[in-house]
């Protein structure tokens, strides 16, 4: 008998490609009903519901009800990192499912992942906050250092809340376009909040693109050099 976890389980149910632009479109960080979800997979409602129950067993989706409606929401952070890891593994043997289009320039700019921010974007922050030495890292663990906390306090962010979280406060994503890490955790999202809260950026339309405005542009530049 064959001992460990079961990886062909969770292979399976990403696998079957509606369940897999279901998953996708979840990325986005907002609850979908299975109507839209449907859209998204291409398929009949009947259909889409037979496979949300299969991710919800699965652990990888959660629903919730909200009057006759029900949404349904990646479980938790690990699943859009994992999500995100294997559409960079994809990206990089070139398996893509459709052509490059005019929002690939956004999405590869700024997007987000889950909760957070990636794309180019996100790995500047990343790699600015290291750079001054307000996170550091060491292997695959990420630490906000003293410097960071009194950086992200000045910006408005409760680190007291962040601490109270069960969630890391820094973690590491690997980025599908940019091959390389961007920030997660209960301080990615918080970051990624405060731009949107701050007027700096805000999210497109039907997409999991960030669109900066010109001054939150410049903002983020200043606030993240390289």
């Amino acid at each position: 008998m064959k001992e460990g976890p079961d990886i062909a389980l969770i292979g399976s149910l990403i696998g079957d490609p509606a369940r897999a632009n279901m998953l996708s479109a979840l990325m986005g960080g907002q609850a979908l009903t299975p109507t839209e979800l449907a859209a998204h997979a291409g398929v009949t409602l009947q259909t889409a519901s037979s496979h949300l129950a299969k991710l919800e067993a699965g652990g990888l989706v959660t629903q919730r009800k909200q009057g006759r409606h029900r949404y349904y929401a990646l479980s938790e952070d690990e699943v859009g990192l994992m999500l995100e890891s294997l559409m960079g593994f994809a990206a990089s043997r070139g398996l893509t499912r459709h052509r490059p289009g005019p929002k690939d320039p956004a999405l590869r700019k700024a997007r987000v992942c889950y909760n957070h921010l990636a794309g180019d974007y996100g790995v500047r922050m990343l790699d600015s906050l290291i750079n001054a030495r307000q996170i550091e890292i060491a292997g695959d663990d990420l630490t906000l250092t003293e410097a960071g906390r009194e950086r992200i306090e000045a910006l408005g962010i409760d680190y007291a809340a962040l601490k109270k979280s069960r969630r890391p406060i820094c973690r590491s994503c690997l980025d599908w376009s940019e091959r390389r890490s961007h920030l997660a955790g209960s301080l990615g999202e918080a970051l990624l909040k405060l731009f949107l809260n701050e007027g700096w950026a805000k999210r497109e339309k039907e997409s999991r693109a960030i669109r900066f405005t010109d001054r939150g542009d410049k903002a983020f530049l200043d606030l993240f050099p390289l």
